[in-house]
């Protein structure tokens, strides 16, 4: 996932969106730009691969000027993209992800479009929504057609002469947030941007609205839908804690979570409880309240240059964060019988190698890890975190049960079922934990307090929009 945010002002906006874009560092790990329109546009992009997002940019934003800007962390690619157009000049960024890229582009190029961010062979996503929009009779028109055609979910910011058309995805399965200054709009996808830097939200988004952020305010475009289906691993892992989706608290929804993850575990005498730093944290502080049982940190993070471990693409990447940025508290450890909270079981190598041997190689007696979701079943159809089965823990573990791949996996889906506690068993031994348990779907909604129906759930359940039935028995392109 990536993280967008811009700022409409009376004044020199570039302060405020150094800062607000900042406040994303959280979200991606790869690129980050900042794009600013006065007399002309002023645009800057960096790797942020090894660096800070504040590092990079100090110097650069203290040179722009102009009243109004946007700015994107990024998962993956390059932005903002600049484009001159049939409508003018504009910049853009987004946040989301495209399945059907391919075929869009081969569109576009057969009617004699041409695209310039290409790497590694890959077309840059965002410059292919860029001109999607061209094609359409004017922005809002534009943005509209992006909406239509796209597989997968797109939320964007387009910065031009008018000032910012901000548009959540059709789907609303990103967040993005208005907030009012003393001489400002702003729009986030995080809502823990705006109070550091002196907003108060005024609205969020519906679902394919469409909205125009100017110095006299918000003037609508598009009216949203009423239907929609917010990322749920928002509250549970990549939102921050201070964030606030649908009008729920992050940080609540994950003490929520490890209050119930707490209820179940009546058989089982423990020590200490923990979370794995930063986002498993919420989720023990919960558990510890429920439990009665103290929390303390046996794992602590490294904070300065380490990000978080599940969103850099590649593999060692990953591994070296998550080796790196964990420091074992041996006299914590030592002796004690471990509740360990964790926000999910991706891919499960981290958690075993840079986590749980380090509480024992530190002298644990007993170690219990507590996600905070039920097992990740489905790689991510709507943003770019999981891109294959294979790679998902819970499918390494059917596949061994099973002794090849399956395309009917509702029986591990179903958390009473008998091939659920295999898997899960399975699991455990792979970690070489004492005990392992998942939290179930029906607790985790319940802990965020919203209607199933407005929930993303496909990588959990196999269920996502578009989809009239569970998808969790056909079999995924991606499974191959």
């Amino acid at each position: 996932m990536s993280g967008i945010f811009g700022v409409v002002s009376k004044n020199n906006c570039a302060e405020t969106l150094f800062y607000g874009t900042d406040y994303h560092s959280h979200l991606g790990t790869e690129f980050a730009g900042l794009a600013v329109l006065g007399d002309d546009f002023t645009r800057q992009i960096h790797s942020i691969a090894q660096n800070q997002f504040k590092s990079k940019f100090f110097s650069d934003y203290l040179r722009m000027k102009g009243n109004k800007g946007i700015g994107v962390i990024s998962a993956l690619e390059e932005q903002p993209i600049y484009l001159q157009s049939k409508f003018g000049p504009f910049c853009i960024v987004t946040n989301g992800f495209i399945e059907n890229t391919a075929e869009l582009s081969k569109e576009l190029l057969q009617k004699g479009a041409s695209f310039s961010e290409v790497s590694n062979g890959a077309i840059n996503e965002t410059e292919l929504v860029a001109k999607i929009i061209c094609d359409g009779s004017d922005i809002v028109d534009g943005i509209e057609k992006v909406f239509a055609k796209i597989h997968g979910s797109c939320s964007l910011l387009l910065l031009n002469k008018d000032g910012i058309y901000a548009a959540r995805d059709r789907l609303g399965y990103t967040p993005l947030v208005i907030g009012k200054g003393k001489d400002a709009w702003a729009v986030t996808t995080e809502s823990s941007a705006f109070p550091n830097i002196d907003f108060e939200i005024a609205k969020s988004l519906e679902p394919a609205e469409i909205v125009l952020i100017t110095e006299k305010g918000i003037a609508s475009k598009a009216k949203g839908r009423a239907a929609k289906q917010i990322c749920t691993f928002l509250w549970i892992y990549t939102g921050f804690p201070a964030s606030t989706y649908e009008g729920i608290n992050t940080e609540m929804v994950r003490e929520r979570c490890g209050r119930f993850l707490a209820r179940r575990d009546k058989d089982i005498k423990v020590d200490v409880v923990s979370g794995v730093p930063d986002s498993g944290i919420g989720h023990a502080l919960g558990y510890a309240m429920e439990s009665k049982k103290p929390f303390r940190r046996p794992l602590v993070k490294y904070t300065p240059g380490y990000g978080r471990s599940y969103t850099p693409p590649s593999q060692t990447t990953r591994d070296l964060v998550a080796k790196m940025k964990l420091i074992p508290n041996k006299e914590i450890i030592q002796g004690n019988r471990i509740v360990v909270c964790e926000d999910s079981i991706v891919r499960g190598t981290q958690l075993k190698n840079f986590t749980v041997k380090k509480l024992w190689d530190s002298g644990a007696k007993e170690v219990h890890i507590r996600p905070a979701c039920p097992p990740l079943m489905f790689p991510c159809k709507f943003n770019l975190s999981t891109r294959t089965a294979n790679e998902l823990a819970a499918r390494k573990a059917i596949r061994s049960l099973e002794g090849r791949d399956i395309e009917d996996v509702s029986e591990y889906v179903d958390s009473n079922s008998k091939k659920h506690k295999q898997m899960v068993d399975w699991i455990a031994r792979d970690l070489e934990v004492t005990t392992l348990r998942f939290q179930t779907v029906e607790d985790m909604i319940e802990a965020i307090g919203l209607e199933k129906e407005k929930l993303c759930l496909y990588c959990w359940t196999g269920v996502h929009p578009g989809c009239k039935s569970t998808c969790a028995n056909k079999k995924s392109k991606k499974t191959k």
